[in-house]
């Protein structure tokens, strides 16, 4: 197959998979909708892997033209490269095995062929996304992410005890990604004034230009919008409350927003707009600060979750803002990395989590649980070796990507690093604290949850066995010089093949310097779990009533307040505004007038009527005065 039919055939399966279902996925049995779904999904990530063996140099493919004029052309057209390659097959591979996951998980919905027909139909604009050769692909697939993913946080709306609170959360992933989206829109409009192209290699080789001549504002304007679209998608503050509160949608979902496909379209941004970064140094500031930031807040908030997949969503933002982090500091390799072994890891915590819940029958109170790991073994071990490489464990995926992105921190900012280190300290406490409360201890839950506990399916514990092995390997993909320069950095070899990005210097440290920082993280993440390990299960800790928590434990519990202080600051003057315009112009002055006019034809109406009394002699009465009125204009006129 050539590269242009393998990049069709790849973007276009996940949508013949959803069209198919969405038809006449109603008439069929389950077995047959899951297969189709999952089907077209293994054949992209198996097209998508053969693609990237073939791959020699980025191509592009222009499919048809959107708008043609003399001057500017707007082609919806894909771009082959290691990055959007990359990409897809981080997509298509995790979106596989989350499909795979599904067919388990979801089998007693009544929403079935719906919610495969909505997760084939989000990761078919996720690849339009990473596919695209230009910003309009981009905001197209941007766009189709965003309402795919509205269906799919409130899928479960007409449930009868959470139905409100699952389209309450939908609606609010909606509108916080709407801002964001203008910010990438204004950016849009700004880079097609400035440049007269969306194109990605046209501004690439214009922005490499010596003579460019481009206002330091200009470009500051046009990198700040960009990253207040990433903001929204990527849960950044101040735009990350939406992506605790997406936890409304079931388990797949969240394992398929969180790890490999929307949340890090923020980052896929940002990488690809690098040369545009690159020319803004105080842009790459705010991206550096507000990442930290992020990263921070969202580790404390998540050390006194008792939601299993709470703790999981403040994780994920604490690890796109460590992400953020990279990015700032032009760490664009070591961010893709990361977004690499994160999607392994992550997509198999909240999978994992998804098999807890079901053993559980649907319980999601950390409190409710302990002991599990004597019920569900496969979901235990999967669970703890996503635990340990999410926190940094000693070469586990998580720990050499965790491990490049601290070394570029120390090259900056010796502060920015302790930062960081302190952020991915608080990392491993949370999780752990998450592990132990789980799967150690004694039992919490109900007599009834516990007769009823037993291991997932197989088609539910396959993706988890494939991830664990991912979260293992992962690492490999970048290990550091230590290890040899016939082994060590093959994916920044990889990545530096991409437009844009071949021109953007990497770090090398000397080996001692490695050492220590692979020591000092060692060091962190196993005292983070002897820690743990005593507070939990030697000491049988348990997380308190919520009204009996006091100082930072209520802070860390309710969130900083950040949903209260949302809500007084916009929600509220905005529903008091609506509230005074529905008075004032709806009721006062739109309702009364519409009011007046009907009454005044009404009226008119039956005036009219009185006339019509069916009496023959009042009408020739009537006929008889038009007559002499007739008689009397046409003699007066003459």
């Amino acid at each position: 197959m050539t590269i242009n039919l393998l990049l069709l055939s790849i973007l276009f399966l996940p949508l013949i998979g959803a069209f198919f279902n969405g038809i006449v996925g109603k008439y069929l049995s389950k077995s047959i909708v899951g297969t189709i779904a999952t089907g077209v999904m293994f054949i992209a990530f198996f097209l998508s892997f053969v693609l990237f063996t073939k791959l020699n140099g980025p191509e592009v493919y222009s499919l048809f033209s959107v708008i043609q004029l003399s001057d500017f052309s707007l082609n919806f057209s894909l771009q082959a490269d290691t990055l959007s390659v990359w990409m897809t097959m981080i997509v298509t591979g995790v979106g596989a095995l989350i499909h795979l996951f599904s067919m388990g998980y979801m089998h007693e919905d009544k929403g079935y062929y719906k919610f495969f027909t909505y997760l084939n139909l989000f990761v078919f604009a996720m690849l339009i996304l990473v596919l695209g050769s230009n910003y309009f692909m981009l905001f197209f697939g941007w766009e189709g992410v965003g309402i795919c993913s509205y269906l799919l946080i409130g899928f479960h709306y007409s449930d009868e005890q959470k139905g409100l609170a699952n389209s309450l959360a939908a609606r609010k992933a909606f509108i916080m990604n709407r801002i964001g989206d203008l910010g990438l829109l204004i950016a849009l409009f700004m880079i097609l004034a400035q440049f007269g192209t969306l194109e990605y290699r046209e501004l690439a080789e214009k922005m490499s230009l010596a003579d460019l001549s481009v206002s330091t504002w200009v470009m500051f304007g046009i990198t700040l919008c960009l990253f207040i679209g990433a903001t929204g998608k990527s849960a950044q503050i101040p735009l990350f409350t939406w992506l605790p509160d997406a936890m409304a949608g079931p388990t797949p979902v969240s394992a398929l927003i969180h790890a490999a496909t929307m949340v890090t379209a923020g980052i896929f941004l940002v990488v690809r707009s690098n040369f545009f970064f690159e020319k803004a140094p105080h842009t790459q500031e705010i991206i550096l600060y507000i990442g930290l930031a992020t990263s921070l807040i969202a580790a404390f908030i998540a050390i006194k979750q008792n939601d299993i997949k709470k703790v999981l969503a403040y994780s994920t933002v604490s690890q796109l803002g460590f992400i953020f982090v990279s990015l700032g500091m032009g760490g664009y390799v070591a961010a893709m990395f990361h977004v690499s072994t994160h999607a392994f890891f992550k997509a198999l915590l909240f999978l994992g989590s998804g098999s807890v819940i079901h053993a559980m029958h649907h319980e999601q109170d950390i409190r409710k649980m302990g002991a599990l790991k004597k019920y569900i073994p496969i979901t235990h071990i999967t669970f703890l070796i996503g635990t340990l490489a999410i926190a940094g464990f000693p070469f586990l995926s998580g720990f050499f990507s965790k491990d490049e992105i601290l070394a570029h921190a120390l090259h900056h900012n010796f502060v920015i690093y302790i930062l960081l280190a302190f952020s991915a300290m608080l990392t491993a406490i949370y999780m752990f604290r998450l592990y132990f409360l789980v799967f150690h201890g004694e039992f919490r839950g109900s007599d009834h949850q516990k007769s009823h506990l037993h291991e997932s399916p197989l088609n539910m514990t396959l993706p988890l066995m494939i991830l664990a092995v991912l979260s293992v390997i992962g690492g490999v993909l970048n290990l550091p010089s230590l290890f040899g320069e016939g082994i060590s950095h093959w994916f920044t070899h990889l990545l530096k093949q991409t437009d844009g990005l071949a021109a953007v210097a990497d770090i090398h440290l000397v080996q001692s310097k490695i050492i220590i920082l692979m020591l000092t993280a060692s060091i962190v993440t196993i005292v983070a779990l002897i820690f743990t390990y005593i507070l939990y299960v030697k000491k049988q800790s348990r997380p308190v009533e919520d009204n009996q928590l006091t100082g930072w434990s209520k802070l860390s519990f309710n969130k900083l307040y950040f949903d209260e202080i949302y809500h007084f600051l916009f929600v509220k003057p905005i529903e008091l505004l609506s509230e005074l315009t529905h008075n004032i112009l709806d009721v006062s002055i739109l309702n009364k007038s519409f009011y007046k006019v009907a009454y005044a034809f009404n009226h008119s109406g039956q005036l009219i009527r009185k006339w019509q009394n069916g009496i023959v002699s009042s009408y020739l009465l009537w006929m008889v005065i038009g007559i002499v009125v007739m008689l009397f204009y046409y003699l007066i006129k003459k």
